[in-house]
């Protein structure tokens, strides 16, 4: 074995080591304290990191068994737990987020969770896409510091709304519904992608009009891995399988998503001297532990815990996880995916891990650098 052979083995054995006992229970800022000064988080997408926005807003209780593993209970989440915004925020000593539209048991003294599950790029307006989602973060701006003046407390700061760091985790709707809702073809999908970039240049800059300096934004995930939607194309696409079972032509809309993004981050990065914009691979992070499921503890990458039908994906279309009917895996820690779109818990532990080894971020920065 020779010493980059050796590397990556002890790396891999260390990014296991975390998932299984780092993330356990809770991840905290495990670096002896480097958060110094309070972390502040506005949060932007869709059910990659709802933490029970759709269901609030829509009155639609996600019932059991979702938020069976760490919470005990349903949360809005559509996970069997925490998703990464969750172990995100526990690194830098902070509350989960609220949901911006949670009327009752809020905390919003370190930022607010604006992500709603189902929302995209485009069209615009729509329930909580995310130019509303930027305008619920203007209102929520605009009332803080009118209600600071009036003497309340426990509300962020305007210079906290300055040092905060603003997440985008979006656009995997606007991909998937291109070709599930509107069947679309692979090249009518590629024209559209620029509108969707534009979207979340637009939603950079008013945000940076706002006082923000600080931007984490995530790629979009191998959408021809997902067990929805493997389910629900996967005889459209027969001879379009890769040698792991995914649709090559939907991970490679992806991609194309993706690339387009990154030239946006290094545009703004040029263009906004005064700011930090972290780009963050999680195509790459996904589709390496999917495609390597066994050196993480995991089995049947491609086929959800909790769903309808069995193997090999365990999806219907139009059945969901929780209706009465479905079935569920033995033990979820050993699942990718939680109901065919999401992710589950122990997954999600491990994308977060890592996210904060800064191997697959532009710039390499440090996440506790937005609580110092």
């Amino acid at each position: 074995m020779n010493m980059n052979m050796k590397m990556k083995f002890w790396t891999t054995v260390i990014v296991v080591v975390v998932m299984l006992f780092g993330f356990g229970a809770s991840v905290k800022c495990g670096n002896n304290g480097k958060c110094k000064k309070k972390a502040v988080i506005f949060n932007f997408g869709d059910s990659n990191s709802d933490t029970g926005g759709f269901s609030i807003g829509f009155g639609i209780i996600f019932g059991p068994p979702s938020g069976r593993t760490f919470f005990h209970r349903p949360t809005g989440r559509l996970c069997d737990g925490r998703v990464m915004i969750d172990f995100l925020c526990e690194n830098v000593k902070i509350a989960h987020l609220s949901p911006y539209i949670q009327s009752l048991g809020s905390n919003f003294t370190h930022g607010v969770n604006f992500a709603v599950s189902g929302a995209s790029t485009k069209p615009e307006r729509q329930p909580f896409n995310l130019d509303v989602q930027i305008r619920q973060f203007q209102l929520f701006r605009a009332r803080s510091l009118d209600l600071i003046s009036q003497g309340y407390k426990d509300l962020v700061k305007e210079e906290e709304f300055k040092k905060a760091l603003y997440i985008i985790d979006i656009g995997q709707n606007d991909l998937a519904s291109s070709f599930t809702f509107n069947n679309l073809t692979y090249a009518q999908v590629v024209d559209n992608i620029p509108s969707f970039i534009t979207v979340i240049q637009t939603s950079v800059r008013i945000l940076y009009e706002q006082g923000g300096k600080n931007f984490w934004i995530h790629n979009t995930g191998p959408l021809g891995c997902l067990p929805q939607l493997l389910s629900i194309l996967g005889q459209n696409f027969r001879g379009d399988m890769d040698k792991y079972g995914c649709i090559q032509t939907l991970n490679n809309v992806a991609k194309v998503f993706n690339k387009q993004l990154y030239a946006l981050t290094q545009k703004l990065r040029s263009e906004i001297k005064d700011t930090t914009i972290v780009y963050v691979d999680m195509y790459s992070i996904k589709y390496g532990v999917i495609t390597n499921p066994s050196i993480y503890g995991f089995e049947s990458p491609l086929m959800a815990c909790c769903g309808y039908g069995g193997p090999p994906h365990n999806y219907v279309r139009g059945r969901a996880c929780g209706v009465a009917g479905y079935n569920m895996c033995e033990d979820v820690s050993k699942f990718i995916s939680w109901d065919g779109v999401h992710y589950s818990e122990a997954a999600n532990a491990l994308f977060v891990s890592k996210i904060l080894s800064t191997n697959y971020s532009t710039p390499p920065l440090d996440f506790h650098h937005f609580c110092n």
